[in-house]
């Protein structure tokens, strides 16, 4: 006879998550953050407190950022281990909505576990229900499924036999991995049930390598080999396959310039001589020469978001060709692409034994010199001492480029600091994480605290503009109450100065961004200092570059977080690299700088290639 032992389901699961192992014996699911309410506050939240010597829970200050914080725990962790979130029925499910969709587009793994309404419907309508007048199974958590690589709802104490070994084989699918959403009926969390016994015996999952079609890597050796300018692009799929060293190997064995996505930035530390920086919307000069003359673009683990094909006009050769290794199916069939379906690190290996000693001809070394020498201008400390000057924000990039050191992570989300950090920031190997495949404003405060969490050895230098920190701060609070340091350098333009910027070379007037250019009374005096302070932390306005720089070095020896804030100009932008966006300019309007907007537009959009 089966041996069972009776739990309620909240109790079942959060055992069962317990044992999920990784090959190196530690569990999967690092923890649980949880904010309660009426939807799991009785049933989660029990089972939870039952079980926090094995498994610990956090209690965070708002869903969407402490989901931001499992994320970045995830990515940091190289999709290795991986975080649950809890939250009640309504809004406080809907909070996660964001960080579901943040996780999906990144293909990083976290399990949301959203309280839901009752399965037996006696009390309906609940507290927070959304009632759909056509569909009775209709629940708010049905906005989850296309937000979430795996979905189930449970509505039964037994549905978590099936549906939990479902979330972990999604989680820990190299090819499908993303998030996975178990809307958990709250009168079914209190439910007890016989399980078995041994359904609760440890489990190790291994994230596998897939290996490649034969037949695919000759045509993708065979294409090498009728190339004479070939480029890599290195994605974020170089770092999930831990294949930073075999990158290195394959391109410095066979001569081939690398240049990097935002997720694949900090694979090959920048001193490498053939490392081009980045490509695209954002990308170095000498990158995007290689990239428009390169007559095969192998992409390594990158899905060729717009901003590094610069909206596929970028690659300017006629006769090049694509080249597209991935996990999936999916993302290396895109543009016509040569597909190589595998994991990144096999794949490495497969295609240097087929093009054997064989090297290509040097790149354009000397572009790659004058590239540094053009950024160390724009990123050089300030020379004048006037009363009324304010940095850019490639001078404040510059502060904290000269006081880095190895442990330094550089990351960020939205503004202007992304597009900055790709073209200047100078990564050492794992020196750089960005949130750039859904570009969530709000995901850098909670983002650093997920990071030091994942990487205590690390100095985590989160940059953040005033818009992205009003949005979403309140982590702070949590980082100072768990003593889990991090440095915050929020630079204060007085407005959203990145999409100003983009406002402008659209055609357009300024409105609506900046708060001189919006419609209100009083011009706002925000006082960041005191109000990272009231939340505990460390907090300081730095009156220039060179306090700034003096200021990071005094965080390092701090156990809560430290917030540097510096007043910077809102016009300049990176000032130096980049390459054309395809942002749609109005086709009719009145002013002549509208229209020299649409011609530019209309003359860049004639260069894409699609396939």
């Amino acid at each position: 006879m089966t041996e069972t032992i009776r739990l309620t389901a909240a109790q079942a699961m959060f055992r069962w998550l317990s044992v999920q192992m990784t090959e190196d014996g530690e569990r999967f699911i690092e923890g649980v953050w949880a904010i309660f309410g009426h939807g799991n506050v009785a049933g989660i939240g029990e089972a939870l407190h039952g079980i926090r010597d094995a498994l610990p829970t956090w209690r965070g200050q708002n869903e969407q950022t402490m989901a931001h914080a499992a994320i970045a725990y995830a990515k940091t962790k190289r999709r290795q281990k991986a975080m649950a979130v809890t939250s009640s029925i309504g809004p406080g499910s809907t909070n996660l909505l964001t960080a579901a969709a943040l996780a999906h587009v990144n293909r990083l793994p976290v399990l949301f576990i959203p309280g839901d309404v009752f399965a037996n419907r006696r009390p309906d309508p609940v507290l927070q229900q959304i009632e759909d007048f056509d569909d009775g199974t209709m629940s708010v958590t049905d906005c989850f499924k296309p937000v979430s690589r795996y979905f189930d709802r449970i509505t039964r104490a037994e549905h978590l036999l099936t549906a939990l070994p479902r979330a972990m084989q999604v989680m820990t699918d190299p090819a499908n991995c993303g998030p996975v959403t178990l809307a958990f009926c709250q009168d079914v969390q209190a439910e007890a049930y016989d399980y078995p016994q041994s359904f609760f015996e440890p489990k190790v999952w291994r994230i596998r390598r897939p290996e490649p079609d034969p037949r695919e890597v000759n045509d993708v050796v065979a294409a090498l080999k009728a190339s004479t300018k070939p480029v890599i692009v290195a994605g974020g799929g170089v770092l999930y396959s831990s294949a930073e060293g075999d990158l290195l190997a394959f391109a410095t064995k066979h001569n081939i310039p690398v240049v990097e996505t935002q997720a694949g930035k900090g694979a090959i530390d920048w001193r490498e001589t053939l490392n081009f920086g980045s490509p695209g919307v954002t990308g170095t000069d000498c990158g995007n020469q290689i990239a428009a003359k390169a007559d095969l673009i192998l992409g390594v683990g990158t899905r060729f978001q717009d901003f590094t094909t610069g909206s596929w006009a970028i690659f300017g050769n006629p006769s090049r060709k694509l080249v597209s290794v991935n996990l999936t199916g999916y993302d290396a069939a895109k543009h016509g692409a040569i597909p190589l379906v595998c994991d990144a690190k096999v794949a490495l290996s497969r295609i240097s034994a087929g093009l054997g000693s064989y090297r290509f001809a040097d790149p354009d070394f000397a572009s790659r010199e004058a590239w540094f020498k053009a950024s160390d201008t724009v990123t050089a400390a300030p020379v004048t001492l006037a009363a009324n000057f304010l940095p850019s924000d490639a001078q404040v990039i510059g502060a904290v480029q000269r006081v880095a050191g190895p442990q330094t992570v550089a990351m960020c989300a939205a503004g202007t600091m992304p597009g900055a950090l790709q073209v200047l920031w100078r990564s050492a190997a794992g020196g750089y994480h960005m949130e750039y495949g859904y570009s969530c404003m709000g995901y850098e405060v909670a983002g650093a605290f997920g990071i030091k969490l994942a990487a205590p050895e690390k100095e985590v230098v989160c940059f953040v503009g005033d818009g992205s920190y009003m949005m979403a701060n309140s982590e702070i609070a949590t980082a100072v109450m768990m003593h889990v340091p991090f440095t915050i350098v929020l630079t204060d333009n007085r407005g959203y100065g990145c999409i100003n910027r983009l406002q402008q070379e659209c055609g357009g007037a300024e409105f609506n961004n900046m708060y001189k250019d919006s419609n209100i009374e009083t011009q706002p005096d925000i006082d960041f200092v005191a109000h990272a302070a009231s939340m505990g932390a460390y907090a300081i306005k730095a009156r220039d570059i060179g306090q700034l720089e003096a200021e990071i070095v005094l965080a390092r020896n701090r156990s809560i977080p430290s917030v540097i804030v510096i007043d910077t100009e809102a016009e300049t932008g990176a000032g130096i690299g980049g390459a054309w966006w395809d942002v749609a300019v109005p086709e009719v309007g009145n002013t002549e700088k509208l229209k020299l907007a649409r011609k530019h537009y209309e003359a860049n959009a004639a260069r894409q290639r699609i396939n």
